[in-house]
Order: structure tokens, then sequence, then C-alpha cells
């Protein structure tokens, strides 16, 4: 099977200090990847890279087989990539199908916005993906953490994305919201969506992904499936900065 998205010999730096050294990573159709490493591994800016909000010095950028250029959050979209940031970025006196679609928005054949139809494209949406939300009509400010995500998802897939990049998608949510998010992403993954997953929760990584890449100090110190390794192997990566022994 072809790749979905590879990002070969990435670089950059900032102010002579190198962020992100020569990292390869790929992704495939249907696969969980997650990204792992201390604050300030590089493993943010090298995902900055793919939404288009930072440029690379070096290395390239494939997209089902063939090179591509992403210098801008617009290049992303236009390559069927949507990043679910931590904070997310919604309006809070809107509803979901005003979220849904801002900046996007249906409208009528005489120009007026059509808000039945980003109700009725909202619930299908979401009965899709999360069939337990129920407050369409609701602002996003009344909904839990774990409905906040839904929605911001519900957008993302809508608009056909590809690949998602969830940056801490369960950070600050309870033991229930994190159930619901991640119901979510197996739904996104069942459905064939590649989804780079960035958290610092080696737990989550393990139950979550296929396969985990971690970094140190810019550097990828190695790609593993999460059936191969334990959670004290890719700690120790993480820790040491080198692949772990694994037993024979």
């Amino acid at each position: 099977m072809q790749p979905l998205v590879e990002m070969r010999n990435i670089s950059i730096a900032f102010g002579g200090v190198q962020a992100v050294d020569d990292v390869s990573i790929d992704l495939y159709p249907g696969e969980v990847v997650g990204l792992l490493g201390h604050n300030g591994a590089g493993k943010s800016t090298l995902i900055k890279i793919l939404s288009g909000a930072y440029r690379a010095d070096s290395g390239e950028i494939l997209i089902d087989g063939k090179k591509v250029t992403i210098n801008s959050p617009r290049d992303a979209r236009a390559q069927n990539i949507e990043t679910i940031h931590q904070t997310l970025a919604l309006a809070d006196n809107l509803p979901a199908p005003a979220n849904l679609f801002l900046g996007r928005e249906l409208r009528t054949m005489f120009g007026f916005l059509d808000d039945s139809r980003m109700e009725s494209e909202t619930r299908k949406i979401m009965a899709r993906l999360n069939p337990n939300f129920k407050k369409v009509a609701e602002p996003v400010s009344a909904l839990s953490g774990g409905q906040r995500q839904s929605v911001a998802i519900a957008r993302a897939v809508y608009f056909n994305a590809r690949i998602l990049i969830m940056d801490e998608p369960t950070a600050a949510l309870g033991v229930h919201e994190t159930k619901m998010v991640a119901d979510l992403i197996m739904e996104l993954k069942a459905q064939g969506l590649g989804i780079f997953l960035i958290s610092h929760d080696t737990r989550e990584m393990m139950a979550l992904c296929d396969r985990v890449s971690v970094m140190k100090n810019g550097q990828l110190v190695g790609t593993e499936r999460v059936e191969d390794v334990t959670e004290d192997d890719i700690l120790s990566m993480i820790i040491m900065g080198k692949k772990a022994e694994k037993a024979a």
C-alpha cells in the first residue's frame, strides 16, 4: 500500500538552533501515528510544517506519492489536510452548525444564509461520527470538552479531510470525555483517514496508535509498531534518545 503522506528528510532551524534535523516519517490510510517526545523535542514543529504553519528549510512532502508544496494552511487544506488544535478554533457564542460552516457558509440560490441546510448537514455528519451528539442548536460554550472536539472534527471531515493532525486532543478532559474522543479517532480510522496524533500521554498513544514515532532534540529516535513494544520501551526511547533493546 502506498503511503498517504511522506515527509522526507525534513529540516528547519530557528536562530541557528536546529529544531528539526533530517526527519522522515510517513502515514498510511486508516492509520494513527503518534508523535511523542519531551517539550522541545521537535514533534510539534515537524507537524506544523505539514500543516503549513512553518516552511521547512529542506526536505520534501509527498501526498499519494506525488511531491507537493505546502507553504501555508491554505496549501495544506488544498491537500485535504486539517488540523484539530489543542485550543479549538470555535466561536463559543455560535451553535454547532454555524461553527461547522464558519467562513464556508452554505447559501440559498438568492445568496441568503441557508441555516436549515447547514443544520441538516450538521446533524448528518454528527450522526456519522458521534450518534450521541444531540445539542445541535446550543452554543458550543454549553458543550463538554469532548462534544467540542466532535464539532471541530466534524468540520474537518465534512470538508473532505483525508489527513488529520490532532494536537493533544484529550488534554484536560475527564475519563468519559477522553473515551468519547478516543471513539471518534477509531471511527475516523475505520473510515480510512490518516491521523497524526501529538500527545505526552504514552499510555494513550499505546491504546490509540498503530505506530509511534519518538523525537528528541529535533531528531527522530525511531518509529515502532505499538504491538512490538511496551510502554517502558517507548519511555526509554523518550528519555535515553535511542531505540530500546527488545528481548529476542
